[in-house]
């Protein structure tokens, strides 16, 4: 391992269950300092995947690795991994406080630690109540502070949004931002595209067991578009396409309305200069970044990978 700052490495992990291929030759790189979605369809095998990289599922082939070693080989793995795949792994006549004395205990971490964790994950007030009774958002907040307990370098995240309220995603959201921008790595799994947009810097998302497409969110979503709206749409757009600057490729402009446009290929300054020069009024100029919804529909479709 080099310094702090330790990457995941899976290079070509497979694994297989008899006939059935849960994941397929899968390469990527989850880089420190920076939170990576781990996106695609139910049963795509990004649980599988997660828990090959800790140990708990034996590849078929192929390796994952993070900061170089695979998990089995870390000299203290809850020191380096902190990870929460199951949201009902407690004891249900445990308390908060029982629940984590024993990971600790089990890990070699003083009580201060329990204590610290309960404030910093807004469960200081449920400590001595009984896991039985916890609201699976309380169990989520729990499991994280379990993960958490040796301060590790890399958390991998298991849908960990799941049951909490506003707040509480509020609260995940910048906590884990903080943690990726000490160095740390980041690798989150969810369903929630709209809540996961707002969080993640890269995204890997996978099909069938499979890779589709690993990189920085901006990357993958492609230049934004533009959507004017002009009361003289016509003469814009035939301004906007024989445009001699544009380098020899004219612009992709699409109307959307009677008086609207979407415009590819030129942005807002440019396609604002180039009305005043003609003329022509536009009233309203929109950056339309593509959603993380809409990049992960057009990259996991039948349509997308055929």
């Amino acid at each position: 391992m080099t310094g702090d700052h330790l990457a995941i490495e899976v290079s070509r992990l497979t694994k297989r269950y008899g006939d059935v291929t849960a994941v397929h030759d899968l390469s990527f790189t989850v880089q420190p300092g920076v939170v990576t979605g781990f996106l695609g369809p139910n049963g795509a095998g990004k649980t599988t995947t997660m828990r090959m990289m800790t140990g708990l599922v034996s590849p078929t082939s192929g390796t994952a690795t993070i900061g170089g070693l695979p998990y089995g080989q870390l000299a203290r793995p809850s020191r380096t991994v902190g990870a929460v795949f199951d949201a009902n792994a407690f004891h249900p006549g445990h308390t908060a406080r029982d629940h984590l004395r024993v990971y600790a205990a089990m890990g070699g971490y003083p009580d201060s630690r329990v204590t610290t964790l309960l404030d910093l994950l807004g469960l200081a007030e449920a400590a001595h109540r009984r896991t039985r009774g916890f609201s699976t958002g309380m169990r989520q907040r729990l499991n994280l502070a379990t993960a958490l307990l040796g301060d590790p370098r890399v958390l991998l995240l298991d849908e960990p949004g799941n049951g909490l309220d506003p707040e509480g995603v509020s609260w995940l959201r910048g906590f884990l931002r903080q943690f990726a921008d000490e160095g740390r790595t980041v690798l989150i799994s969810s369903h929630a595209l709209g809540e996961i947009q707002q969080l993640v810097d890269d995204v890997v998302v996978i099909r069938r067991g499979g890779l589709v497409a690993a990189g920085p969110c901006s990357r993958l979503a492609g230049p934004p578009a533009v959507l004017v709206t002009s009361p003289d749409a016509d003469a814009l757009a035939a301004v906007l396409t024989a445009d001699p600057a544009n380098g020899g490729t004219a612009p992709h402009v699409e109307a959307v309305g009677p008086d609207r446009l979407r415009v590819r290929g030129l942005d807002a300054p440019s396609i604002a200069d180039l009305a005043a020069a003609h003329h022509v009024r536009v009233h309203e100029l929109v950056v339309e970044t593509p959603s993380l919804e809409e990049l992960f529909l057009h990259l996991t479709t039948d349509k997308a990978v055929s």
